[in-house]
């Protein structure tokens, strides 16, 4: 179950705060949910996944963002849809850039005086 807490703020009538629960990141999902589960060490999902140890590694361990093609290749054998796993790849980018938006210094456009 999803907590959602809802900032007040609104800008026009849009709401702007809604905060749930951080996404998971794809890697520790494929680690959790495919690789452990089959029973395969690292270095074999590698060879299968035909990438090398290191790269699937970091994917798993929460190092490395998904790429589009590594998102194929796990698709194509594992099963899990390309879709899924880039749908969860943006949505733990855009938490992470959330939670870092404090940190970018913007003004709001007035328009022209």
């Amino acid at each position: 179950m999803v907590r959602a807490e809802v900032n007040p703020s609104v800008r026009g009538n849009v709401m702007t705060g809604i905060r749930a629960k951080a996404p998971a990141h794809p890697g520790g999902f494929v680690r959790a949910e495919v690789i452990e589960p089959l029973g395969l060490s690292v270095t074999a999902a590698a060879n299968v996944l035909g990438v090398t140890r290191a790269a699937l590694s970091a994917l798993l361990n929460e190092r490395a963002d998904l790429s589009p093609e590594m998102a194929i290749r796990i698709e194509k054998a594992f099963g899990v849809s390309m879709e899924t796993l880039m749908h969860m790849q943006n949505s733990f980018d855009i938490a992470e850039a959330r939670a870092r938006a404090g940190d970018i210094k913007v003004a709001s456009y007035r328009g022209k005086e």
